[in-house]
């Protein structure tokens, strides 16, 4: 069995820590539009990729994205105590989302392209989720298409921000501590 370096767990540690005090920010502002625009509720939903889409780009290793993913909502947890479930639920289905391009090219392809499918895929699935939750029925056909596009919209946009974040980090030399053969 593959061992993970210490450099590794404390980088997904520190993506996942930055990641949740942006979260749990932005949790008010998603509550904010909950309640009183809800169409643009979706615009929120692309922060929760961030940690987990700098993880994977920056580390370029198995599992990152889902570790930086749970650490960002435990942390976000600590904003909002009563959304554990949601932080903590959407930290590990993003992260995990994220990364399933990878899986299945067995981590060998690190396309950007790759990054910018998963997120439109996992922005999808979140998007289904809520129009099932919130039933399709309650709001009127133009309200869902303005509404869904914007929650496959902002995973991709926060996923541009992710990999712009982890190419500065790894200009500045942030990674370089993680040996190739760490990753």
């Amino acid at each position: 069995m593959h061992r993970t370096s210490t450099r590794v767990l404390l980088s997904c540690a520190a993506i996942g820590v930055a990641g949740g005090l942006v979260a749990g920010a932005s949790g008010y502002l998603a509550a904010a539009f909950a309640a009183f625009g809800p169409l643009l509720y979706g615009l929120t939903v692309g922060v929760h990729f961030l940690p987990s889409v700098v993880a994977l780009a920056l580390l370029k290793r198995p599992g990152t994205a889902v570790l930086a993913g749970v650490i960002a909502g435990l942390v976000g947890t600590a904003f909002a105590p009563w959304w554990i479930g949601r932080y903590l639920g959407t930290g590990l289905l993003v992260g995990a989302l994220i990364e399933l391009p990878f899986l299945v090219t067995r981590y060998k392809r690190w396309d950007a392209w790759m990054f910018y499918v998963s997120a439109a895929f996992a922005g999808l699935v979140l998007a289904a989720a809520v129009f099932i939750g919130l039933g399709a029925e309650h709001y009127a056909w133009w309200a869902w298409a303005i509404a869904l596009p914007l929650w496959v919209l902002s995973p991709v946009l926060f996923t541009w921000v992710g990999r712009v974040i982890a190419a500065r980090l790894a200009k500045a030399g942030v990674a370089q501590s993680v040996s190739p053969a760490d990753r």
